[in-house]
Formats: C-alpha cells, sequence, structure tokens
C-alpha cells in the first residue's frame, strides 16, 4: 500500500510512434543536451563569442562524449553485459539506459577541447560557460533513470520512498512486495538544480573565470554524488569498500580543487575574451562602423611582438595564448 507521499514509478517508459520507440530516457536527454547548449550559448555570447559557436563545439562534444558515457558505464559494470549467453549488441543499446557521466565529462572534454581548437574559443571559457548547463543536463538525465526504474537507493521508511515493482530486475532479493527505496534520482536532481544557483552566485561574487566554474562544478558535484551513490543498491565493482563511481565522484573533488588553485595561480588578469590570440571574432556592424582598414589601424604585429602575460594583474586575455 502506497504511503500519501511515496513516489510512484512511471506506468510506461517508451511509446511507439508509427515504426518508431521513442524511450523517456532518450527524450531527457535530449531535452538536457538542449537545455545545456542554450545556456551556454547565451553565457557565453555574453562574453565576448559569437552567436552560435557553441553549437559548432558541442557538435564534437556531445557525440564523444555519449561515446564516453556508455564506455565507462559498460567497463565499470563488465557482469551485464560480458557472461555466457549475452547479447553482446546490448553493449550499444544506450537507449535501455546505462551511460555515466564521468565518462560523458571524459569523452565530452575531448570532443570540447578539438571543437573549442576547431572555433578559436579558449577551452577553459567554454568549460565555465558550460558548467551550470551541465548540472541542467544532468537534473534531466536523472528525471530518464526514473522512467527507466533505475538506479534507486536504499529501503527506507521515509514518507517519500520510491515505489518499486517486486518484478523490476533490479529489485533486492527477498525484501517484501511495498518496500520503498531512497529516491536517488530526486536527490541528484534536487542537488544539481542547487548547484546551478550556487555557481551562478559565486560568480556574480568572486568573477570565476580561466576554469574555476568549472572546477566549482566539479567539486559540488563530485561531493552530492559521492553521497547518493554510496547509498544506491544496483551492482557496482567495488574497491578498497568503496563503489567505482565514488572513487570517481572524489576524483572529481580532487580535479576541481587542482583546476581553481593551478589557474587562479596562472591567470591573475581579467579575462577579457573568450577567444585565442588571434582567432577573436568581430561583429560585422563594427567592422562597418569603423571603417578602418588594417593599414589605418597600424601593423597589428606591432602590438603583437610583446605578449602580455596574464599574471599580471592588469593583463588582458586576448594576447595570453594559454587556454
Amino acid at each position: 500500500m502506497s504511503l500519501p507521499l511515496s513516489i510512484p514509478s512511471p506506468e510506461w517508459s517508451y511509446f511507439d510512434l508509427g515504426p518508431f520507440r521513442i524511450h523517456a530516457y532518450a527524450i531527457c536527454i535530449l531535452i538536457g543536451i538542449f537545455l545545456a547548449t542554450a545556456l551556454t550559448s547565451r553565457r557565453l555570447t555574453k562574453r565576448g563569442g559569437e552567436p552560435g559557436v557553441v553549437l559548432d563545439i558541442i557538435l564534437w562534444a556531445v557525440p564523444l562524449g555519449i561515446v564516453g558515457a556508455r564506455i565507462f558505464h559498460v567497463l565499470t559494470h563488465p557482469n551485464d553485459y560480458f557472461y555466457d549467453g549475452a547479447n553482446l549488441l546490448d553493449v550499444f543499446a544506450v537507449w535501455k539506459g546505462g551511460i555515466a557521466i564521468f565518462g560523458a565529462l571524459l569523452g565530452g572534454a575531448v570532443g570540447a577541447y578539438i571543437g573549442c581548437r576547431r572555433a578559436g574559443i579558449r577551452f577553459w571559457s567554454f568549460a565555465d560557460a558550460l558548467a551550470p548547463g551541465m548540472l541542467l543536463a544532468q537534473a534531466m538525465g536523472r528525471l530518464g533513470n526514473w522512467f527507466n526504474h533505475e538506479l534507486f537507493g536504499l529501503p527506507t521508511t521515509l514518507p517519500w520512498g520510491l515505489e518499486i515493482s517486486p518484478d523490476n530486475p533490479a529489485y533486492p532479493v527477498g525484501l517484501p512486495a511495498g518496500t520503498l527505496f531512497h529516491p536517488t534520482f530526486l536527490y541528484e536532481i534536487v542537488w544539481n538544480l542547487v548547484g546551478v544557483a550556487v555557481i551562478l552566485i559565486l560568480e556574480r561574487k568572486f568573477r570565476l573565470r580561466w576554469g574555476s566554474a568549472f572546477g566549482v562544478y566539479l567539486i559540488w558535484y563530485g561531493a552530492g554524488r559521492s553521497v547518493f551513490e554510496s547509498i544506491r543498491v544496483d551492482p557496482s565493482e567495488i574497491f578498497f569498500g568503496l563503489r567505482t563511481n565514488v572513487w570517481a565522484a572524489l576524483f572529481a573533488i580532487v580535479i576541481g580543487l587542482v583546476i581553481i588553485l593551478v589557474q587562479s595561480r596562472r591567470h591573475t588578469g581579467i579575462e577579457l575574451s573568450p577567444y585565442l590570440p588571434g582567432r577573436e571574432w568581430k561583429p560585422a556592424d563594427a567592422e562597418v562602423e569603423s571603417g578602418e582598414t588594417d593599414s589605418e589601424r597600424g601593423d597589428p604585429g606591432d602590438e603583437a611582438a610583446e605578449p602580455v602575460e596574464s599574471r599580471d594583474v592588469d593583463a588582458t586575455s586576448t594576447t595570453d595564448s594559454r587556454p
């Protein structure tokens, strides 16, 4: 019998549209990608980026992020895919669930770096613009886990426990029907949405730049994930008493701290442009209004001859070649 505040699992996880089967999990992922792209584009454009340049980067980051997410999940859950009689094609069945955010971060970072180099955007400028959007996308991804009836936590007597059918393959053996479980998907959704607000507030107060906002993202997400992961009941490889993703979350915290410390020492100046030196974008109307030619402005080589390092407090971001 359901308690008044208990959370029911959805009665459907997909619907058929003609010959196509549309999975709710996939819809959630796509909505998350859209929201993250829209927010990142707005943030990067406000910082001087060309409108639409984020799409050029996303076209590299998203595919490699999905590949990395799937590879990481499969490698950390080998017993789910490699056993006698297993269908190896299930390794590619992403629509059934099973992508890991830490793998997405690794694969997506490679894709974003490639996209940034091609677009002339500093990698860390893009990462900072992306930081709150990542948490927004991950919140939508966790909603997809709810539709898939997966990744729930330990049994609980709390009134907001999650209802799981005993027929669910992930239902713990020996527990009576009607047992409620921690809705870890909901905990993480709330944590991620609060994280969006935290990053935006810290940016206003401390002007986080040069990768610091992304560092805060890694610390925030890693801290929450290390807790939520610890109460999940789905199978996982265990190393030194901790689940694989707990180790990954702790590693994310360390990486976030390193990024903030290293980048704050390397770059003490104001980040005036998200572009690499020599790759700056100038609006067409600004060029028309100026009516100046290169010869009228002088030889740009004279200005670039002595680059100003961003270690100088008064340094501009457009003269530092580091990402």
